[in-house]
Order: C-alpha cells, then structure tokens, then sequence
C-alpha cells in the first residue's frame, strides 16, 4: 500500500501544544507506511497549512484528528475520512493508523468515527 496520498487537520481545544503534537506524530507515522501527507493545523495561529480544494480531492482518505469543531469542516462531507479525538490519537496512534489502512480499500464516502 504504497504511495498513498493522505490530507490531515488537526486541532485541540487550546490550539496549541497537542495540535502540533498529533501533526508531528502523523507526519513520522506517514514516513513509516511510505505515505505522503499534507496537514492543516487550526491552533491559535489560526488555520495554517490549509488544504486547497484539489489537496483534498486527491487524497485517497482524509484523517481528522480533532476535539473541537473545524473551521469548514463541509470540505470533508463526500470524502472517505476518520475522525478521532486528540488525545485517543496521541494515546494509541496505532489503532488509528489500523483504521486508516482499513478504509483506503472501502468505497468513497465512507467515513468512521473512532471514540
């Protein structure tokens, strides 16, 4: 499964430290499965890195890492996405990741939310 193309936003309730946490660790996680990965972070910066309209047509799934509710998150309403919180990310990466590779085989539009 190689050569995949992954978008990603993450966000936390203060918008700074575990967003740019869970970016720093998706980004190694993406390194390790040989996947190429842009994400848009929404911390107290504001929205930085935001995904055009093509990155996220072009991406075989879209990864939501977030506990609060993203600025346009109606970008995401058509695409094979999961959608997890912040801290179950940071706590077991693993089992998120396990969830992405499942759904890069399942039909457009198929979205899961991990709790």
């Amino acid at each position: 499964m190689t050569g995949r193309q992954l978008v990603a936003v993450t966000a936390c309730v203060s918008g700074v430290a575990h967003t740019y946490m869970a970016a720093e660790r998706l980004e190694k996680l993406c390194q390790q499965e040989n996947w190429a990965v842009r994400i848009e972070t929404q911390g107290a910066l504001g929205i930085e890195n935001e995904l055009t309209e093509e990155d996220i047509h072009r991406a075989d799934l879209v990864l939501l890492i977030t506990d609060i509710e993203l600025a346009g998150s109606e970008r995401f309403e058509y695409c094979r996405y999961v959608k997890c919180g912040i801290n179950a990310f940071l706590r077991e990466p693993h089992k998120v990741m396990s969830a992405v590779r499942k759904l890069l085989t399942a039909p457009q539009h198929t979205q899961v939310n991990l709790t």
